[in-house]
This record gives C-alpha cells, structure tokens and sequence, in this order.
C-alpha cells in the first residue's frame, strides 16, 4: 500500500513581480515501511518537497495524499492535527528544548498534542528511551550530550507518538562519520522494529547508500526515482 502518493505536484515562491518555481511536476509513490531518501546538491528542492509531505506547506498545484489523505489543502489546523496524529520529524540541529532533560524532551510532543494519562505517558517514553539506549542519560539537559546521544533522543521524541511516518532533514549533517553510521542503524532497527517508514532529505552519502529507496532531484525535477 502506498504512503505517499503525488500526482504531477509544483510548488513556486513569488519574489517581488518574480514566480520562482521550487518544484516542477513531480510524480512519485512511497510504499508503507519505507527507507527512502530525497538525494540532491542545495537548491535541488529536497526540502522544499519534504516541508510539502510535512504538511508545512501546500503544493502550488497538483495532488499529494498521505496516508491516504489528500494533505494538498489542507487548512493550517487541519494540517497541524494531522502532523501530530501521523509525522514525527529529525532535523540536522537536533532541535531540543534546551531547558529539558533528554525524557522531558520525548515526552513534551505526547504533552502538546496527546490527552494521555501520565501513567500511559511514563510507559511511552521509557520504552522510547530504552529503544534507543539512552536510559543512563535519562535526566541530562542537551549540553550535558554528545551529538549522537542528542540525535537518539530525537529519534526517540520523533517516534514517541507512534506515527506512521518520520520526515529526516539532513540528520547527519552535524555527526562524525562512526556516530552517523549508528543514529542511520538505530534509525532502520526502529523501523524493523514498530513500523514507521522514514524519508529522508540529504545529500550524505552516508544515507544515500543506506536508503532502500532513493529519490534524485535535480533544479526542481525528478530525474531518478519517478513514477513513469
């Protein structure tokens, strides 16, 4: 069953009197369990087309379901509802609240969007954070982390609401060669694991040669990777 379904989408930024095109007719399915990436040099569109399936975004024109839900216009409360029930998201810059300790980072989504009891909340978010080895360093704050430590618990928050589908952008792009080689192999074992397809943006080789399905965007354009 498909994931990700887009029909012909484009997206374009107007710039003063100028309509920039970002995105240019792209056609392309993403299957359920997937690990698959958006490859391409900066510019190509590859998050751009990220924020789209993260309903951060609407595309200009064309049709995008995911999950089985056309998310092409989806309105700003209606598209926020749907990223808390289905998406989790990894960013390059690990993106913790500095103030939390590393449980109280995974816990804060169930907080924001999940009416849970704290007993169910507890439950969750220790087994998240044993899933990704992370139980002696629990309390610590981010600065008290390493960049891989800091990027499992990024996986562990992206994954605590158990969401059909996380969106990576470029999570390797602040790791050391060994230490993103790991978060990658946690990444896939959380896959096998519960289930949760990942897409990511990048263009690290490193998630190029891991990724089961890889996507190349070139100025805008699909040029590996599209349906016919």
């Amino acid at each position: 069953m498909a994931l990700i379904q887009a029909n012909n989408i484009t997206k374009s930024y107007r710039m003063g009197e100028q309509e920039v095109p970002a995105l240019k007719g792209l056609t392309f399915e993403i299957g359920e369990g997937a690990f698959a990436a958006f490859v391409g040099p900066s510019g190509s569109g590859k998050s751009t087309l990220l924020n789209l399936i993260g309903c951060l975004d609407h595309p200009s024109s064309g049709t995008l379901r995911v999950n089985g839900v056309d998310v092409s216009s989806l309105s700003r409360s209606a598209a926020a509802t749907f990223r808390g029930e289905n998406l989790g998201f990894v960013f390059q810059d690990f993106n913790l609240v500095p103030v939390l300790s590393a449980y109280e980072n995974i816990e804060y989504p169930l907080l924001m969007v999940r009416g849970w009891s704290e007993a169910k909340r507890r439950e969750r978010v220790n087994q998240m954070i044993a899933a990704v080895g992370m139980t002696e360093q629990a309390h610590k704050r981010p600065d008290q982390l390493s960049g891989g430590q800091k990027q499992r618990v990024a996986v562990a928050r992206a994954l605590v609401g158990q969401p059909k589908l996380v969106l990576a952008d470029e999570p390797t792009a602040n790791l050391d060669h060994d230490t993103a080689y790991k978060v990658l192999n946690l990444m896939k074992a959380m896959r096998d694991d519960f289930g949760t397809s990942f897409i990511f943006s990048t263009h690290d080789p490193k998630i190029m040669h891991e990724a089961e399905q890889t996507f190349t965007l070139e100025d805008g354009r699909l040029t590996a990777g599209a349906t016919a």
